[in-house]
This record gives C-alpha cells, structure tokens and sequence, in this order.
C-alpha cells in the first residue's frame, strides 16, 4: 500500500487519480501511525513551505518522515520540503537532502515557471527507467532546489540550470508535477511503485 500524506496541501486528487490509473494500492493518511503499515510514501504539494512545514509539525509527521525507510516520493512542493531550508517563508525544513530552495530571481523570467519543460538526465536511477532522457514534465514552481550534484539526478534548466530530480537514499523527489505529465509522467510513477 501506498501513503500518501495529506497535510493540507493541494494536488492530492490527481496524484490519487495517476495511482488509480496505474492500479496502484493507496490511501491518503493523516496522522505519522499511518504510516506503519505503508510500503512506500508521497508527499505531494502545492502550496507556501512556511504553512506546510508548520502543518507537518503540527500532525507530527516532521518528526516520523525523516526516520523512513521506505521507498518516498515528494512531489514539488514536496520535494522542496526535504531541503535544510527555503527561502520561501524563511523556513527551515525537514533537512533530508542537503541544500537550500532558492526563488527564481531573473528579471527575464515569468515566475512562476508553469508549463513544459524538459529534465536531462545527469545519472541513472530506477525512478527514470524507459523514460527517455530530456523528456518534458509539467511544472509551476517559484522556487528551486539547490542540492549538492552528488544528489542530483536530473536537472533542467529555466534561466538556470536546478535540479529537477534529487535523490539521497530511500527518499527520491521531483520538481515537476508526474501526475500531470501525462504518459512519460505515469511512466516515472511507475517506476516508483516498483520499488523495493
């Protein structure tokens, strides 16, 4: 079964919706117990890191997701989360991957990002498997993640390049929307599942 944390952030429904379409066992969870009986965990997001990070400490699950073991997946917001601390709000975060989120600052620039945009691939991982590399994702973001390279597995590039897709052990993470991306979208959540 696969868990996907709702802490009052948007996009459950169409993360919910992509699992139903690949025939994937979920349930949205609210509270850290929850996650006992879980195979794998989502955090998805939409939202303001300030307010997200101050429900996760709230529902206690800023405290259980560091400690997971299991295969995890933040989705855009999500992913954002798991740096050390975001710009947006002036937050500290739950400090998983290392790196900070920065906003967009380019004058150039419409932010935030929203649309297609395309992720080159800059290592192998099960999560990009029979995707073919500089494929395009859906994105809207404001703000990016600046990980060391060590953890990056993918990156793209909107006046420069950030990472778009990160990894430091069990915990993996995207910048874009997958569950909007349609089949290659699919196709990397597919992988997720697949997951030991």
């Amino acid at each position: 079964m696969i868990a996907i944390i709702d802490y009052g952030a948007g996009n459950l429904k169409s993360v919910c919706n992509a699992l139903e379409k690949l025939g994937q066992r979920y349930k949205v969870v609210f509270k850290p117990q929850e996650l006992r009986s879980a195979k794998k965990v989502i955090l998805p997001g939409v939202g303001a890191a300030g307010n997200a990070m101050e429900m996760l400490s709230k529902s206690g699950f800023k405290k259980s997701i560091p400690r997971l073991k299991i295969p995890f997946l933040g989705i855009c917001l999500g992913m954002q989360l798991l740096a050390d601390f975001s710009e947006e709000d002036d937050v500290p975060c739950l400090s998983i991957i290392p790196g900070q989120v920065k906003k967009f600052l380019s004058r150039a620039l419409k932010v935030p990002q929203i649309g297609w945009n395309k992720v080159k691939f800059v290592k192998s991982s099960p999560l990009t498997e029979k995707i073919r590399n500089e494929s395009y994702f859906y994105f809207v973001n404001s703000y990016y993640f600046d990980s060391p390279r060590k953890n990056v597995i993918g990156k793209t590039n909107y006046g420069l390049p950030f990472a778009s897709i990160i990894q430091k052990n069990n915990f993996y993470a995207v910048q874009f929307h997958p569950e909007k991306s349609g089949p290659i979208g699919l196709q990397l959540l597919r992988n997720f599942c697949k997951l030991c």
